[in-house]
């Protein structure tokens, strides 16, 4: 029994009525470790969007090898600079006019925005027309880390910036340092076909090569082309006698290493390697270990070998595929119904041990991704060992919601 996962969770949550959330924290440090090992000295910026816990957050950046937060809005990030945070990068563009004026009054020196365009520009001068901002505005470009094949006629990655090459960044820092009200200072580049796709998918061999050769010539193609975006943007700024860039910012949890290894690239970026979500399962170079779970309780045995939780409809953003859907982690052997998924209400659960499980049980299931889980507890109970020591609100445990 001391050995058993399972039991050590139900004697470490003796006392909840689930539904509750738990981060195992023994997981979650060494996961930690284990992107440190991975990002191979480089910083690793804090994704907020993965943990969506502002104690969890700070634990973390206090914990070493971890420096500054890549917030997904404008929003949040004046949120969190207000509760002590700095250095806080907004991995998305913003058109939130309110916000904008917010921080050219009052924060402008801990947060930096993303553009990606002339327009987007526009949009931050007409936000700013009727506020005396007290500093440049820092912005960071947003370069596309797409792969595009055949000529372009194949595009596979994240539709995210249309900047895409060195001259296409050049241009836009030319467009940025004419404009008084902003200060160039860095440049982003997320590799979403590397970093977020899984190349071992389960019971799929030829998707798994397919994958694979893929991501190969996508990061052949990408490393020589970030880094003469980089140096494109640099001899802009000292062109026009700027300063050079404080930061390149790169990759995700599932490219560390690979992103690590860059030349132009002085930072990378992850979070949701900390919690261990199940899309994580289907990668070759690291295995995290679950950190992140969900309890739900055991109300209906609709009949041999099924018994029914409450609740459990927590499916992940993205392509509407299984791959989205929570998975039982505890105990194993059970799945969910083909027939139901998991449901608002209810949630059908199959297997031997089934049978073997009380209504007013347990069970234990990860989400598919990482911090989406928080958007549905207002706490997670931090697990050492079999001891809760502590109860940290999320997000949406202090009032907060951004998307």
């Amino acid at each position: 029994m001391a050995d058993d996962p399972y039991a050590r969770l139900e004697r470490a949550t003796a006392e909840l009525q689930a539904p509750f959330a738990l981060i195992d924290l023994d997981a979650l440090w060494a996961n930690a470790a284990d992107m440190r090992a991975r990002a191979a000295g480089k910083p690793i910026r804090l994704a907020s969007k993965s943990l969506r816990c502002r104690a969890l957050q700070e634990r973390v950046l206090a914990s070493g090898g971890f420096a500054g937060t890549l917030a997904y809005t404008l929003p949040e990030a004046l949120w969190l600079a207000s509760c002590g945070f700095e250095d806080l990068l907004v991995a998305y563009p913003t058109a939130d006019t309110r916000a904008l004026r917010t921080l050219a009054g009052e924060a402008a020196s801990a947060i930096t925005p993303m553009v990606d365009g002339v327009e987007g520009l526009d949009l931050i001068a007409r936000s700013l027309s009727h506020s005396d901002a007290s500093a440049p505005i820092r912005v960071c470009i947003d370069v596309d880390a797409g792969w595009c094949a055949l000529g372009g006629r194949v595009r596979v990655g994240a539709r995210r910036s249309p900047v895409h090459t060195p001259e296409q960044a050049a241009q836009l820092a030319r467009e940025i340092l004419a404009r008084d009200y902003l200060r160039l200072v860095g440049v982003m580049a997320y590799e979403a076909q590397i970093a977020g796709v899984g190349d071992a998918p389960p019971g799929r061999p030829l998707r798994a090569l397919a994958v694979r050769a893929m991501q190969a010539l996508s990061a052949r193609e990408l490393a020589p082309r970030l880094a003469a975006i980089v140096a494109a943007v640099q001899d802009t700024l000292a062109a026009h006698g700027a300063p050079a860039l404080e930061l390149v910012n790169g990759g995700g949890t599932g490219s560390l290493e690979l992103t690590a290894a860059h030349a132009s690239v002085t930072e990378v970026s992850a979070g949701s390697g900390l919690y261990g979500p199940t899309l994580f399962d289907a990668y070759r170079a690291f295995t995290p270990r679950p950190a992140a779970m969900f309890a739900l309780p055991l109300v209906r045995r609709p009949g041999r070998g099924v018994v029914t939780a409450l609740g459990g409809g927590y499916l992940a953003s993205g392509p509407a595929d299984a791959a989205r859907l929570p998975q039982v982690h505890l105990p194993a052997g059970l799945q969910l119904d083909g027939q139901e998924g998991a449901g608002e209400v209810q949630t059908p659960l199959l297997g031997h041990p089934a049978d073997g499980l009380a209504l007013g049980g347990r069970v234990y299931l990860r989400h598919a991704k990482a911090g989406e889980l928080c958007e549905r507890f207002n706490s997670l109970y931090l697990i050492e060992g079999e001891t809760i020591v502590d109860e940290a609100p999320t997000y949406r445990g202090e009032g907060r919601c951004f998307i």
